[in-house]
């Protein structure tokens, strides 16, 4: 038997000793048990009292399963920005959410003005600008430039405002440690917030088409219908985290986050220009914040000043998952959460999914307190 094999049965055994790893198995498998009782209609309720089983359609499901990892990837692509700030700058930044609502409002802001345009929208005579047939709803079926050039909008606002406030708040605190940094950090939400809210009113408003019948559709395998919208956020989230990966594996400035993060003062003594880092880092985790905003208002179609806040939690507890200073951990993490937030409503009511998340997020933790990439920082 190999040493590696000799570790992997050690590591076993010592968390089967654990009573309580036995008892997440036995809950682990109860839930797939009573899962697959539910599929096939299954009920067993011995003198009336409810044991397991009863009956889901597939179609549910499935639609739980494919909500959840959309909800996923865009937690994912949110929390490697903040994963990355925190590996290499060393502070968790609340003011993370903040940043998907400014990228989102500057970039729909920025499509409706387009679409006003590429709308016939407008009608401009002798200096008088004349509404004429204003969009409602944008989408990305009828005005896909709109929704371009919101989505370019979003993503360089979101790097401007991150690096501005670099410059003027976090910059010259950097020496006082991390909790100071934290500390400014809720202080920059606030104020973000609320200036959004000065500009744009605190209403809910409806920004982009949700109705299935004004968009293409995929139907899959006759159980589940994605939208163009829900395929352009996948399609998009996939490939900027294959992008973020590349660029950390394969490109001179991915080895320099990679070693900054690992050991500041020995990247700064081996001549890596530590402060050009730190502003590439909150360029990527500026942009990646502002895109992650913008297509969750496409596939949600809802805009409102403080949904990157709520957001932040489900944030939060994929990068803690995952492992806090893992880009990977913050992947994987972030689609656990989501998958895990909508696979419950097969057992919990609708109003319970932030239980169900969270509670998964603190059941891993007790067995791996580091989160699933533990020890893994960057890369």
């Amino acid at each position: 038997m190999g040493v590696a094999e000799s570790q992997a049965d050690d590591g076993l055994r010592s968390y089967l000793r654990r009573p309580t790893v036995l008892l997440l198995a036995v809950a682990c498998l109860y839930l797939l048990v009573d899962l697959l009782a539910k599929l096939g209609g299954v009920r067993i309720a011995p003198g009336g009292i409810h044991l397991i089983g009863g009956e889901i359609p597939v179609a549910n499901v499935v639609g739980f399963l494919m909500d959840g990892l959309i909800l996923g990837l865009i937690i994912a692509l949110a929390g490697v920005g903040l994963s990355m700030t925190y590996s290499i700058l060393g502070f968790a930044n609340f003011a993370h959410g903040d940043y998907l609502t400014a990228g989102a409002f500057s970039g729909w802001a920025a499509a409706y003005v387009v679409a006003l345009f590429t709308l016939d929208g407008l009608d401009v005579t002798f200096g008088e600008v004349i509404l004429l047939n204003a969009p409602s709803l944008v989408s990305a079926w009828t005005s896909p430039f709109a929704v371009l050039v919101g989505f370019i909008v979003a993503a360089v606002v979101s790097v401007v405002l991150v690096l501005g406030l670099d410059r003027a708040v976090y910059r010259p605190m950097r020496d006082k440690g991390s909790i100071s940094l934290l500390i400014a950090s809720i202080g920059v939400a606030l104020a973000l917030r609320y200036l959004i809210v000065f500009v744009w009113s605190p209403s809910t408003r409806g920004v982009t088409s949700t109705n299935p019948e004004s968009l293409p559709s995929m139907d899959l395998f006759g159980i589940y219908t994605l939208n163009l919208h829900e395929g352009i956020m996948i399609v998009v989230a996939v490939g900027l985290m294959l992008g973020v990966h590349l660029l950390l594996q394969y490109t001179k400035l991915g080895k320099a986050m990679r070693a900054m993060s690992d050991n500041k003062a020995l990247a700064q003594v081996t001549g890596i220009p530590t402060e050009r880092v730190v502003r590439a880092t909150w360029v990527i985790g500026g942009g990646l914040a502002g895109v992650a905003g913008f297509l969750i208002i496409l596939e949600r179609g809802v805009l409102s000043f403080n949904f990157g806040w709520r957001l932040l939690l489900f944030i939060f507890s994929g990068v803690i998952l995952g492992g806090i200073g893992s880009v990977y951990g913050a992947i994987g993490g972030g689609i656990i959460i989501g998958v895990a937030s909508r696979i419950a409503l097969v057992w919990l009511p609708s109003g319970f999914p932030r239980v169900a998340a969270f509670g998964v997020m603190i059941l891993v933790l007790l067995y791996r307190p580091a989160g699933l990439f533990g020890g893994v920082t960057t890369a």
